[in-house]
């Protein structure tokens, strides 16, 4: 290979690496990263945390931090038995949710089997949304009967979290579906509802 091809095929490699580069900002990294387990020990009673369990609507801008978002995620849609099975219940043991977390460092799937989480959205996105320091997006196919319950189930428990903690939160379903079309939802699904934490102003 002479000079002239050997610098006009570094050039398009250069150009293939770019746009690779973009892509994969705008798609997200796919970076997987661990959560602290959770935090089992420290908790309210259940009554005390049915007890402070409430909606706010003025939220904090400022990311939660790791091991809280563990706690939620695992409140949530973690796994708490060795077959495999959920926190919460699901009809015929289907399991077809999926859990994202919007945060200021991207767009994360919740990985229950893995307890981690996976970057499918590069940057902040919370301002699809309410702008809340986390916004948890629950998604099930859009025609599974079962779908509203399941997501009812997680949000309470998430809800329940936030109570021991001292989180506020609030569920909403306006701009639900606001980042449905860039992420990598399976074919007839959709976010049903979200759920909004931040820590107390």
């Amino acid at each position: 290979m002479n000079r002239r091809d050997f610098l006009c095929c570094g050039a398009a490699m250069a150009a293939i690496s770019v746009m690779t580069a973009d892509f994969s900002l705008a798609a997200g990294s796919g970076q997987v990263q661990k959560l602290p387990k959770p935090a089992m020990q420290e908790s309210k009673p259940l009554m005390e945390c049915l007890a402070l369990r409430r909606s706010s609507h003025v939220l904090g801008r400022g990311d939660v931090d790791m091991p809280a978002l563990s706690n939620l995620l695992w409140a949530a849609w973690g796994i708490n038995r060795a077959d495999g099975k959920h926190v919460i219940p699901t009809a015929l043991n289907k399991q077809q949710i999926i859990v994202y977390a919007v945060r200021g460092d991207g767009v994360w799937e919740y990985l229950p089997k893995e307890h981690a989480i996976k970057n499918v959205l590069a940057g902040d996105r919370r301002s699809a949304f309410d702008g809340a320091g986390l916004v948890l997006l629950y998604a099930a196919p859009k025609n599974d009967p079962y779908s509203a319950m399941h997501v009812g189930s997680m949000y309470q428990n998430a809800g329940l979290c936030c109570a021991s903690a001292g989180l506020d939160n609030c569920v909403k379903h306006q701009k639900h579906d606001a980042l449905d079309a860039e992420l990598p939802l399976p074919s007839g699904w959709a976010t049903i509802v979200t759920q909004s934490v931040a820590r107390p102003q």
